[in-house]
């Protein structure tokens, strides 16, 4: 699935005064219809698009689906494939912050509803990014519930990996064919020198990044995690209820990638941006051995406009390499389709700088990397045409994931 995305985010800051609003910023209410025929123009079928969740889910069972309906309609007249991303860094304003224990029902109702709204639709990322999601919200203070503490942290990611699981139960039950592309940051963390401490901290990191898909997966975690979550507020009877769950037969992993993904713990134990360093390649390949689902990558851009195509050429050759390996993964995404906004500062501020990371300018003006792109899906699109079907590689998972996921437990 050669694809794009449409720029959605729209977490809430300075306490929930105003929203950050991507979609807005970068004019796809304005230009939605030209949006999506420039995905088409690109030779693109399959796009990531989130439907503002803040505009149409307007209170307990009260939808407005307006504005979607005729973004929806469009999409099949073009013959778009829609990965729908239905929960994108923010929530309405009804349910405040992801600290609200009520979240999780919520946006399962939101979830079967849409379903039952538009049941052509196949393909659902119930929740984007959950950790990034949590960690920018409760333990480093930038958006939503805007806290820095551990407990907050957990019990986003609690919060946040129920609504999911739920999601996808209610999806499921509308529309049992449904496939879900679980989007994730994919991380790395490095220590910096032997220091025990400063190992310590990295190692630490470095599984903190898989609570949620854990969770997601019911994959136990390890014994000083699991205490880590108990200590920070997760009943014993929820993480039980995570373990008592199946929600992975119809997942396919995303595992997003950009150039601060990788970080480098430092003398004073503090991350910094490494760069790229082992690439996607090595960082999605943890992922997988880790839960052995079909994959996907489903996000990358460069914040050089003139070093895009160079990076596109990057990260392809990086899936071509991990299937060559034997991992299946079954799409490829460069997000956005326009230029975003503010992401330099990750939404922060209400700046405006315009961050060219786009397939098109805000003009909607063809770039560079545009142009390697639909270079690169004519070349290869024809050669993945013999590929299996994605019910296939779903199905032969499911029989292969659960031998290996116990020697991996054991």
């Amino acid at each position: 699935m050669f694809a794009t995305g449409i720029e959605c985010s729209y977490p809430t800051l300075e306490g929930g005064r105003w929203r950050m609003d991507q979609m807005a910023a970068c004019g796809h209410y304005r230009h939605w219809r030209t949006d999506l025929q420039l995905v088409r123009d690109l030779g693109l079928r399959y796009l990531r698009y989130g439907p503002p969740l803040h505009l149409i889910h307007r209170g307990p069972s009260q939808y407005d689906w307006a504005f979607l309906d005729e973004v929806a309609a469009e999409m099949q007249r073009l013959g778009i494939v829609p990965i729908m991303d239905l929960c994108h860094f923010g929530l309405p304003d009804w349910l405040q912050n992801f600290q609200n224990p009520e979240v999780p029902q919520a946006l399962a109702d939101y979830a079967r509803a849409f379903a039952q709204r538009y049941p052509w639709v196949q393909f659902y990322t119930p929740v984007n990014e959950m950790y990034v999601c949590a960690k920018l919200s409760a333990l480093e203070g930038l958006w939503n519930e805007q806290c820095r503490d551990e407990r907050a942290f957990v019990t986003a990611v609690r919060h946040l990996a129920k609504a999911n699981v739920l999601m996808m139960q209610a999806i499921a039950g509308e529309r049992p064919d449904a496939v879900f592309v679980n989007s994730e940051s994919g991380e790395f963390y490095q220590p910096c020198c032997p220091d025990p401490e400063i190992r310590r901290i990295a190692a630490f990191e470095n599984e903190r990044r898989f609570l949620p898909l854990d969770l997601l997966y019911a994959r136990p975690v390890q014994d000083d995690t699991r205490a880590y979550l108990l200590q920070h507020g997760m009943p014993v009877e929820e993480y039980a209820w995570f373990m008592q769950q199946d929600v992975r037969r119809r997942a396919i992993l995303g595992v997003d990638y950009y150039e601060w993904n990788e970080k480098l713990i430092d003398s004073t134990g503090h991350a910094q941006a490494l760069g790229e360093l082992f690439g996607w390649y090595a960082v999605a390949g943890q992922y997988y051995e880790r839960y052995r689902r079909p994959m996907m990558h489903t996000e990358t851009n460069r914040m050089d406009a003139r070093d895009g195509p160079r990076w596109l050429w990057r990260q392809w050759h990086n899936v071509q390499l991990i299937r060559q390996a034997g991992v299946p993964v079954v799409g490829f995404t460069w997000y956005s389709l326009t230029d975003q906004v503010d992401w330099d500062i990750a939404l922060r501020e209400p700046l405006g700088n315009v961050n060219p990371v786009g397939l098109f300018d805000l003009n909607r003006d063809l770039r560079v990397v545009g142009l390697a792109y639909q270079h690169l899906v004519r070349l290869f699109g024809a050669d993945l045409s013999e590929a299996p079907p994605i019910e296939a590689v779903l199905d032969e998972a499911s029989k292969v994931a659960p031998q290996k996921m116990r020697r991996l437990h054991a």
